[in-house]
């Protein structure tokens, strides 16, 4: 019988990029993960800062390459998108990079005035508001942009939205941006996005609510975004092909129009057997947009990305140990980890996300297959299959050793969907979360974020405290 590790030699390109195995342990971006769970234990959250950095510079350097290829007029701009992961720790590496913000809520902006008071961001950084907004946000945007953020960009998402802001703003202008409803997948519930103001509205609002002086807003910016990310279909192409013509229709009567915002949806690793052209697609997206306007006689726009899991995705792991194995019958063996997926990875359970999963020691071992079962008492809180193949494959285990494994790539959307620090399925506590960077000299550093959710914290929530 093979070794896991010969599994994996076999199965894929190994090593890769992010992962090396080095006497049976697994290293993460060269991190040594056996180190790490010897000092903290399990199960543990972990964030590889560096990665954060390495993304963005990638994706900045991909576009302004294809920028120069091509003789684009415009420039390109990085947004972090918050909502991903609004950690202090995740936003102040992101800003090291000379990039900007897009918010979704209220809630974010205390956040943004908190980096400003840390010198983190200035007054002229762009801080792109979106999302559908109760009367809180569109307070809290006003009172930005009367404080001097200039750069502080509502995007409307309905047309009573600029109603709010006429009524609150006191600077002499101000400038806004307009998110177009762009059509659904074929497949999808929905024709059209509940989100943003429809191509046959958009025109015709310019003209009778701010053309020619007649409001305080600058139109400066459209946006556009669809759910299933960036890939090269046609249905991705179709969709902005039309967005770029609504902007050189609208550019000929609007001429402060000068940016466009096509959002997210880089996508990220979740097997190692991924693949995805990224420099092609920025190529692309820069000629189609440039084809299209040098059609219509429009200059071309500055071109905005708002980029979450593409950011802080694959900084991210999720580390947990094998507590016992259960057979349950003449061929299911269960894999009992210290840990759950519907409080911890709530997109396993919700979406059927996949991700990399991998053992941190014991590489040299026989494999076998196992179904990996969470502590909650819901029949759903399980994993058994990868985006690669309908099963798992793990080491084999006597009774005197213990396995650690990881899921990686985990950094999105997991805390804040999971309810960090509150109330979880069969109160199963946030696992320690550990921060890893590298010092000036490039060796590895750990810090502890936060130790694992207690119990009194759970009880005063709950009313018995």
């Amino acid at each position: 019988m093979k070794s896991y590790f010969d599994l994996i030699d076999q199965t894929f390109e190994f090593p890769t990029e992010e992962f090396r195995v080095e006497n049976n342990q697994l290293l993460f971006n060269e991190v040594n993960l056996m180190d790490v769970i010897e000092q903290y234990g399990t199960p543990l959250k972990l964030t590889y800062l560096p990665k954060i950095s390495e993304r963005i510079q990638y994706a900045k350097e991909i576009f302004n390459n294809a920028i120069a290829k091509h003789k684009y007029g415009g420039k390109y701009t990085y947004c972090y998108c918050t909502k991903s992961s609004h950690f202090s720790f995740v936003l102040e590496e992101a800003l090291k990079n000379d990039i900007h913000i897009e918010t979704s809520s209220a809630y974010d902006i205390p956040i943004v005035r908190n980096l400003f008071e840390k010198g983190k961001i200035s007054k002229d950084t762009f801080v792109v508001c979106n999302g559908f907004k109760r009367p809180l946000y569109t307070e809290y945007v006003t009172d930005l942009i009367n404080d001097g953020f200039k750069n502080c960009v509502p995007i409307l998402d309905n047309l009573g939205e600029l109603d709010k802001y006429e009524s609150g703003v006191t600077v002499d202008e101000f400038q806004i941006g307009i998110r177009v409803a762009a059509d659904e997948e074929p497949n999808f519930a929905f024709y059209t996005s509940r989100l943003g103001i429809r191509y046959n509205n958009i025109i015709d609002f310019y003209k009778n609510r701010i053309k020619d002086g007649k409001s305080k807003a600058k139109l400066k910016m459209l946006h556009f975004f669809i759910n299933t990310g960036i890939k090269d279909t046609a249905y991705y192409w179709s969709e902005l092909s039309r967005f770029i013509y609504m902007y050189c229709e609208l550019k000929k009567t609007c001429p402060e129009l000068d940016t466009i915002d096509i959002g997210g949806g880089f996508p990220i690793k979740s097997s190692l057997a991924f693949e995805f052209d990224y420099p092609y697609m920025a190529e692309q997206i820069v000629e189609n947009i440039q084809w299209i306007c040098n059609k219509n006689n429009v200059p071309v726009p500055d071109i905005f990305t708002e980029y979450g899991s593409f950011t802080v995705g694959e900084s991210g792991a999720t580390i947990y140990s094998v507590l016992d194995q259960k057979l349950q019958n003449d061929k299911e063996l269960w894999y009992m980890m210290d840990g759950s997926f519907i409080t911890h990875l709530p997109d396993v359970w919700g979406l059927n996300q996949k991700y990399i999963m991998l053992p941190i020691n014991n590489w040299d071992n026989n494999f076998h297959k196992v179904n990996l079962g969470g502590l909650t008492c819901d029949s759903m809180d399980y994993y058994n299959s990868e985006a690669h193949t309908s099963e798992v494959f793990l080491p084999v285990i006597e009774d005197d050793e213990t396995l650690f494994f990881g899921f990686f790539h985990t950094g999105a959307y997991q805390e804040s969907l999971g309810g960090y620090g509150g109330i979880q399925h069969c109160l199963i506590p946030a696992p320690k979360h550990i921060i890893i960077d590298r010092d000036q000299r490039g060796t590895v550093t750990t810090k502890l974020f936060r130790e694992e959710q207690e119990s009194d914290s759970m009880l005063k929530i709950l009313g018995y405290k």
